[in-house]
């Protein structure tokens, strides 16, 4: 029974997360590959956030779910 809600809540989050990651990235990659004016200084911001948004959604999607299943067992186990 757990098993199957944290399945279905991670499906249900798949697709918001995918589309808001990809927008970001798309905004992000410019800036980090760009050689503007004032791109120096702009691709040093970009790039911890071009970082975070590839491995957020990964420990959302992935490593929380795992993580609260084996707190799960071991509570009730």
């Amino acid at each position: 029974m757990v098993l199957d809600a944290i399945r279905e809540g991670a499906m249900l989050r798949v697709r918001p997360k995918a589309m808001t990651v990809a927008v970001i990235l798309a905004g992000l990659i410019p800036i980090v590959w760009g050689s503007g004016t004032g791109s120096e200084v702009m691709s040093r911001i970009a790039a911890p956030m071009l970082g975070g948004m590839i491995t957020a959604p990964l420990l959302s999607l992935f490593i929380i779910p795992a993580a609260y299943r084996l707190m799960r067992v071991r509570s009730t186990g």
